[in-house]
């Protein structure tokens, strides 16, 4: 099992920035990939941004050159930068880890963090 608790949404006008936070406890020597995915009301839940334990990263193409995941391993915490906001990308963002068991995805989600880009 693994825990993970956000912090850092908010509020922010359009061209702000934010910087979202998710600590990880429990099973996280199992941990493969961390990442962040948001959903917006009356749409599905999307990818935002991933990275696996080898470091590379993966960006949705809305948010590519504005956001930026990092990972802090000794606090097991990953983070998302998020930089020249724009009302587009008002919604409830998630942090999920995922490792593998018997080939088959085992995916674990916070409890979400609003994110509101408003004027």
């Amino acid at each position: 099992q693994v825990q993970l608790v956000e912090s850092g949404g908010g509020l922010v006008q359009p061209g702000g920035s934010l910087r979202l936070s998710c600590a990880a406890s429990g099973s996280v020597s199992r941990i493969n990939v961390m990442g962040w995915y948001r959903q917006a009301p009356e749409k599905q839940r999307e990818l935002v941004a991933i990275m696996p334990n080898s470091g590379s990263t993966e960006y949705a193409d809305s948010v590519k050159d504005r956001f930026t995941i990092s990972r802090d391993n000794g606090k097991n915490t990953v983070y998302l930068q998020m930089n020249s906001l724009k009302f587009e990308d008002t919604a409830v963002y998630y942090c999920n880890a995922r490792y593998w068991v018997w080939g088959l995805p085992r995916d674990y989600w916070g409890q979400g963090t609003q994110v509101t880009v408003s004027s």
